[in-house]
């Protein structure tokens, strides 16, 4: 008889109601965690996969071999390689290109390659404003490299020492 009471007196005076408000009432007053995007920036971890760039070693070579690994593990075929062999016997790329409307930011060209050439960086802000400039030729992949070598190699050697 009690739990019949009982019910009837939560059914009358609302209680699920009252109790979801209170709750309301909590989160209402408490500090949120908003965080206000331009001007505040959450942190990044140095595994992050944003904006392509092809690098070079540091006496001014590209890295690319043209082994073309990095294309065929492409699993959304965004990257288009054209390559010759050069006077002194290597190959290097004549054409690297990479749709940015086609890539899916997996990361397997980054993992297939076998001389850490093609990277992604950790720039996530950037924008197109005209057809085809989501086309990234291997000129603007160098160019965005040698823009942000240091915080790739500093990022290579934080995940080195992760592992």
């Amino acid at each position: 008889m009690t739990g019949q009471l009982s019910k009837y007196v939560k059914s009358f005076t609302l209680w699920e109601l009252l109790k979801g408000l209170s709750l309301t009432g909590r989160y209402f007053v408490k500090r949120g965690g908003t965080i206000h995007y331009p001007e505040e920036k959450t942190p990044q971890s140095h595994r992050f996969r944003g904006l392509h760039a092809l690098r070079r070693y540091p006496n001014g070579e590209e890295r690319c071999i043209a082994c073309k690994l990095c294309e065929a593990v492409c699993p959304a075929l965004a990257i288009t390689i054209d390559s010759e062999e050069r006077a002194d016997g290597t190959r290097r790329t004549t054409r690297y290109d990479i749709d940015l409307f086609k890539c899916i930011y997996c990361g397997f060209c980054e993992e297939a390659c076998p001389v850490d050439s093609i990277v992604e960086t950790r720039v996530l802000e950037y924008h197109f404003e005209n057809r085809g400039e989501q086309i990234m030729t291997k000129d603007k992949l160098l160019a965005i490299g040698d823009k942000y070598e240091q915080q790739i190699a500093a990022d290579r050697a934080a995940d080195a020492d992760f592992r």
